[in-house]
């Protein structure tokens, strides 16, 4: 982690998931929540594609997020909000979520499902974490 010239937001950043190829955090913390950037089924030291198949390509990117996330001391229980981009909604939807719910953690998260053009890759997504509170004397 570091912290951005403006102190209201703290940059998270982690070699453990995919660099960000343009102008973009990983995450970034803000006002008690952890904003991530789209995730998508990269591998974080090759940058290429990790599988073929929505499962294996959902669960890079789920590994990627859960990367991010543990930047910042999270884990998938503190995440309130997804949203997923799916190339073939239609035909992917069973697969991804599947794999979906072996990774996030009841009560699920408030989710938003889109149909996106993603070029290469079937999958991204992205979410939003609460931070707890720091308590005094720790």
């Amino acid at each position: 982690m570091s912290e951005s010239a403006n102190t209201l937001r703290l940059q998270v950043s982690t070699t453990d998931a995919p660099p960000p190829s343009w102008a973009y955090s990983q995450g970034i913390v803000a006002n008690g929540f952890l904003y991530t950037a789209g995730q998508t089924p990269h591998d974080p030291i090759t940058d290429e594609t990790v599988g073929i198949s929505i499962e294996e390509q959902t669960t890079r990117t789920m590994q990627n997020l859960a990367a991010v996330l543990a930047a910042h001391g999270l884990d998938f229980s503190h995440v309130v909000k997804a949203t997923v981009h799916l190339h073939h909604p239609g035909r992917d939807s069973a697969g991804f979520n599947a794999i979906y719910e072996q990774f996030m953690v009841k009560p699920y998260p408030a989710r938003t499902t889109v149909g996106s053009f993603l070029g290469d890759f079937l999958v991204e997504i992205d979410v939003v974490a609460v931070v707890p509170p720091v308590e005094a004397g720790n």
